[in-house]
């Protein structure tokens, strides 16, 4: 029988939207797809060429388990040019993307019974890691506007808590968090004696005037209180590379690279080694894909903010739109009724045939998050079958 672990989870709905559309598709129909969160730009050519010659030159082995010193290093680098923080290479692991640092850091912290505070909407993948680490999710609401509730957050506090789980920029939102509102969940977690796990993967990815603050950087008492997520990608358009890291307290890091080396011990060794060239030296690319996002940003929500029954926050980072819709439930055309962001997704995806991930999938049932990181031609073309579905509705 399987494990009532897995049979606790519930499915990612992101990944069973790329089935279906990869199902359509083969049937011949016309998909734009606006629900992907990748980057729709190859990997710049000096990460490719720096993967190519380390694999000609034998570094294809084991590694150690936290990674290669070289690519320690050049994170340390990065977090004190970036983020004013700083880092040795024991406080440091590189892992197997983002998503495995994240459940690393979980299965390091929790115990059973402990609660994590997860600000929603959220990424479809925080709660069913928090569940699989045994603690206990705790969905704490932001404001209409996408920044976090400070006072709520503060009042979900318990005995029990953790973690407070941050992502700035957001995804599904691409609200990021300022300054006032980091400091504070930073006072709280000095106060009520909990860590703080900071996921910044999308951090190089900004187009408005609030910048990116690692809260770890408030002072040295938080510091010890911070476990930093980043990877490579989104913003050197690296997703199938699946490399990432984790900053953090030393005794944290340690526990974290003793579960890697019992799961899947070091990160592939010749990306490791082509990540140094990408953080080191590959920063103009990453410029220019930012500039590219901000253009389609601009774009997008000047399209969908004219759209009937769309509600939607200017956002001011990652490369997602996430309207509310729920003006719109209840509608109908022909015999299908929008009775949800859900039903509303499948309508969008099947009439016309532009794929976007309901809100339920981040905990917010009310919207649907769309992405912009597909080519300008897509998205006019995308927005105009949208606007034409929408029209229908009555």
């Amino acid at each position: 029988m399987i494990s009532k672990r897995v049979q606790n989870m519930s499915p990612s709905q992101t990944l069973e939207l790329n089935s279906k559309i990869a199902k359509l598709r083969q049937e011949g129909q016309s998909i734009i797809a606006l629900n992907s969160g990748e980057p729709d730009f190859n990997t710049p050519p000096p990460i490719i060429e720096a993967a190519h010659q380390a694999m000609l030159s034998g570094k294809t082995k084991y590694t150690q388990t936290p990674g290669i010193p070289e690519l320690r290093d050049a994170i340390a680098r990065k977090f004190r040019r970036d983020n004013q923080l700083i880092y040795s290479a024991d406080e440091i692991i590189v892992s197997t993307g983002a998503k495995y640092a994240l459940t690393n850091t979980f299965m390091a912290l929790c115990d059973p019974g402990d609660e994590v505070i997860i600000p929603t909407p959220c990424w479809v993948s925080y709660v069913e890691m928090v569940k699989l680490a045994g603690a206990i999710p705790v969905l704490v609401p932001v404001h209409p506007d996408n920044q976090l509730d400070m006072e709520a957050i503060e009042q979900a506090i318990t005995a029990r808590t953790k973690i407070l789980l941050l992502n700035s920029p957001n995804n599904p939102t691409g609200a990021v968090y300022p300054k006032k509102s980091l400091a504070r969940a930073a006072e709280l977690a000095l106060a009520h004696d909990f860590y703080i796990v900071s996921d910044e993967v999308y951090e190089k990815l900004i187009y408005g005037s609030t910048p990116h603050i690692s809260v770890a950087s408030f002072s040295e008492a938080i510091k010890a209180r911070c476990i930093t997520i980043n990877a490579l990608s989104k913003a050197y358009a690296m997703t199938g590379w699946r490399i990432g890291y984790a900053a953090g307290p030393r005794d944290v890091i340690k526990a974290m690279s003793a579960i890697q080396g019992h799961t899947t011990s070091n990160a592939t060794s010749f990306v490791q080694w082509a990540s140094v060239t990408a953080l080191d030296g590959c920063d103009d690319y990453v410029e220019t894909m930012r500039q590219a996002f901000e253009a389609r940003r601009d774009y997008l929500y000047e399209r969908v903010s004219k759209f009937p029954g769309f509600r939607c926050p200017l956002p001011d980072g990652a490369f997602y739109l996430f309207p509310d819709v729920s003006d719109l439930f209840g509608r109908k055309s022909n015999n299908r009724t929008i009775d949800g962001a859900s039903a509303l997704a499948e309508y969008l995806l099947e009439e016309a045939g532009v794929a976007l991930v309901p809100g339920n999938a981040f905990e917010a049932p009310r919207a649907i998050r769309m992405t912009y990181s597909n080519s300008m031609e897509n998205l006019v073309e995308a927005m105009d079958r949208i606007e034409r579905a929408i029209l229908q509705l009555a």
